[in-house]
């Protein structure tokens, strides 16, 4: 039996090669003569920069920089790969950098991820690659246009402040003087297809995510419509209703607007690179998974991309996920095989994090001794 293992990160407890590895002893310790190939994946959230470097070689180059909040330092960075540079910008501007009770998007900022993308312009490199999951922002990109030198102008002329509570006060746009900013081509590796306005925009879905609460989600809202309103107006730029512009609080319009850059999906990008669609020829399964297996997991995430690359080489699929609000008949509509949780029922994650590599790794030889030897 051929299976491969293609698991993104467990948020907060385990690296995607982490989890690789302890799914494969699963399935060998159940299927000893099992051949077992590991592809750890992301899809442009945290653990991108180290799993493309995986793939592709490369190294980290330290980078100082504003963290989440402007009175924040943080020791950042980027991937400096053969193609160009990775920055991911969970690194500077993520939401894992901030305690609970620190976590407010009217004030969060993305000017260190900025400040990342200019160092490595700065350093040469000829092609930029943005992985923008995990955010603590909901700020449209602004903060990272500033550290490039553009200016967000109120009625008065003044500058607005650092956040997203400070969108409505947009009056005006200005470029960054000549010379000033300048960036090679820019992909953007996005991990949710989300508008940036809308039921499904960047506020509304992930605004309380960020520690937002209902008024400061409306809030959050009007300010991204009116930074939407004014990029159309000075830059003549429809960001509105481009799939993934909702991501990482609208970064996704921010770098369309003010970067030029293109939007791809960050885990058909990570599939490419990894060469995951090879190592399904011949395989009778794929196993992948994440911390949280939910909805939103089939919308530009690593369980979505495995489950489109498994389709298209008819290879079963089966999930691994801490936990799962995805039902039976659910899963049989995906076309899943199987689907197998490694918390055990009434666990808080303060009380399995330290455990969470041994009950994945229990997981996978549960998935093994059940569904891969029917």
């Amino acid at each position: 039996m051929k299976v491969v293992v293609a698991m993104d990160s467990f948020k907060g407890s385990l690296r995607a090669p982490i989890a690789c590895e302890a799914v494969r002893r699963g399935i060998l310790e159940a299927l000893p003569g099992a051949e077992v190939a590991l592809k750890p994946m992301a899809d442009g959230g945290e653990g991108t920069a180290e799993t493309v470097i995986a793939a592709v070689g490369g190294e980290w180059v330290g980078v100082g920089a504003m963290g989440p909040l402007p009175d924040m330092r943080v020791e950042a960075g980027y991937a400096r790969i053969p193609t160009g540079a990775l920055v991911e910008m969970a690194a500077a501007s993520g939401i894992e950098l901030l305690a609970a009770p620190d976590r407010n998007p009217l004030r969060t900022t993305t000017f260190g991820t900025g400040q990342l993308l200019a160092a490595a312009a700065a350093r040469g490199a000829r092609h930029l690659w943005l992985a923008i999951g995990g955010s603590a922002t909901l700020d449209g990109g602004t903060g990272a246009a500033c550290a490039m030198g553009w200016r967000f102008l109120d009625e008065r002329g003044e500058p607005i402040g650092l956040g997203g509570g400070q969108l409505e006060r947009i009056d005006r746009i200005e470029r960054p003087e000549t010379g000033q900013g300048a960036l090679p081509p820019v992909t953007v590796l996005c991990d949710v297809d989300n508008p940036l306005l809308g039921e499904r925009g960047a506020a509304r879905v992930f605004g309380p995510q960020k520690g937002a609460n209902p008024e400061m989600v409306e809030l959050l809202e009007r300010g991204l419509s009116r930074l939407a309103d004014v990029i159309e107006r000075d830059l003549d730029k429809d960001v509105r209703h481009v799939a993934g512009a909702g991501a990482a609080g609208g970064l996704g319009a921010g770098a369309l607007a003010f970067f030029d850059a293109d939007l791809v999906s960050g885990v058909e990008a990570m599939i490419e690179a990894t060469g995951l669609a090879e190592a399904l020829a011949g395989a009778d399964w794929v196993v992948t998974g994440e911390g949280r297996f939910d909805e939103q997991s089939l919308y530009g995430k690593v369980v979505a991309g495995v489950l489109a690359a498994a389709g298209r080489a008819t290879v079963p699929v089966a999930v691994i996920a801490g936990s799962s609000t995805i039902s039976r008949d659910r899963a049989s509509e995906l076309g899943l095989g199987a689907i197998e949780v490694s918390t055990p029922a009434g666990s808080s994650f303060r009380d399995i994090a330290h455990r969470a590599e041994e009950l994945l790794t229990a997981a996978a030889r549960r998935l093994a001794d059940t569904a891969f030897r029917s």
